[in-house]
């Protein structure tokens, strides 16, 4: 199959769409339910490049979260902790599969921006993995294959027309990439860039410790970023993504809105979050919400009188500003990477605050030695890649 004809492009009015391979050659993908779409595609295609890298890089089982061509999360398939358990709210589904596992991190990290995501998977998904999908909302999957009991699992989603698509692992596309704008064609090499152990000795601050785990961390982040609409940057802790900031003018914004999401990561952690008694059947999306707004500066739109009834069996107590504080000075050895230098030392100050030690960043910026200083101010280890990783 050389093309396939799409319900339409980015927009409805936008007809007629098709993706088609111009050297002739038949398309790497196969769909195996669905009616995929122009977006769709996009994610998945970015989706599958970062997981197959992360595997690469890691040698684990990788999964992202893809929303509006930038991963909302990416983890890899490291073995969930009771509490990660809960707050991804897979506690009633037993032992999971490391390509489970991978995906319940990705998926469970920022579930305000995952909802109606676009998944991708390094391995073939199974079964354990396509029941966690079943119960999310989702628009659809792509994987190197699939289990007969996954897909008849998956099949069964969206009333039969979830997006499932397989795609070739040992496709290996053209060292040139082309992209029209406007009618003018744009042509650019792949970014074919290796992130592995060298990629972070450039350490310049005064601490150089940067552990195997940290490093991990670090490549995450930095993968990560290759597949986020730039400017961003991307916390990492654990072997996930906890916070992603995309496509922002201003670097500090980044930080800002990725250091926010990591802090609700962790802030979900905490014992006022995991002690809140929700009414029986609320739904997931409505209690993702809750929680969100709970943690933030908004709470009293869920603890107001007569709303909170219909959340909550009993009435939390406020989670005053004071208390997330204390809860989130607990949070340490988080990593952070950054698709280009760091302008300034207050992108460092934010940082600190969601328990950043380990950055990696290109550097080459004429405040470096201000960003250095503020690293060696927190004792944090920061490495120089030299290379930047714009997407667009």
């Amino acid at each position: 199959m050389n093309e396939l004809e799409l319900k339409y492009g980015c927009n409805p009015n936008q007809k007629p769409s098709r993706i088609y391979m111009e050297n002739g050659k038949d398309l790497p993908i196969q769909v195996l339910n669905g009616k995929t779409g122009y977006i769709n595609f996009l994610d998945a295609f970015n989706g599958w490049q970062l997981v197959s890298e992360l595997k690469k890089a890691t040698g684990l089982p990788a999964a992202t979260s893809f929303k509006h061509v930038s991963p909302a999360g990416a983890a890899v398939g490291l073995p969930l902790t009771d509490v990660e358990r809960k707050i991804y709210w897979c506690e009633d589904m037993g032992e999971l599969s490391a390509i489970a596992s991978a995906y319940a991190r990705a998926r469970g990290a920022d579930r305000m921006s995952s909802f109606g995501d676009f998944i991708s998977l390094s391995d073939v998904c199974d079964a354990d993995t396509a029941r966690l999908i079943k119960r999310e909302v989702s628009d659809g999957v792509i994987a190197p294959g699939f289990d007969a009991d996954a897909l008849a699992i998956l099949r069964e989603k969206k009333n039969g027309n979830y997006n499932v698509i397989q795609i070739d692992p040992a496709y290996v596309p053209e060292q040139l990439e082309r992209k029209q704008v406007y009618g003018v064609t744009f042509e650019q090499g792949r970014n074919e860039l290796k992130i592995d152990d060298a990629f972070f000795s450039n350490v310049v601050t005064e601490n150089k410790e940067i552990p195997d785990t940290a490093r991990i961390d670090l490549a995450i982040s930095m993968i990560t970023l290759k597949y986020t609409q730039s400017n961003s940057v991307c916390f990492v802790k654990g072997g996930q993504a906890i916070g992603i900031g995309a496509g922002q003018q201003s670097r500090i914004h980044c930080t800002r809105l990725a250091g926010s999401k990591a802090d609700n990561w962790y802030l979900r952690q905490s014992p006022q979050v995991l002690g809140l008694q929700f009414v029986d059947k609320i739904r997931r999306a409505d209690r993702d919400n809750a929680i969100d707004l709970y943690i933030g500066e908004d709470y009293m739109d869920v603890l107001a009188e007569g709303t909170w009834q219909n959340i909550f069996k009993v009435k939390p107590a406020v989670f005053t500003r004071e208390e997330k504080r204390a809860w989130l000075d607990t949070m340490t050895d988080v990593a952070l990477g950054s698709d280009a230098f760091f302008p300034f030392g207050d992108n460092i100050e934010r940082a600190h605050k969601s328990g950043v030690k380990y950055i990696a960043q290109p550097g080459g910026s004429v405040r470096d030695d201000n960003v250095i200083e503020t690293c060696n101010k927190y004792g944090m280890a920061m490495s120089f890649t030299g290379i930047r990783l714009f997407h667009h």
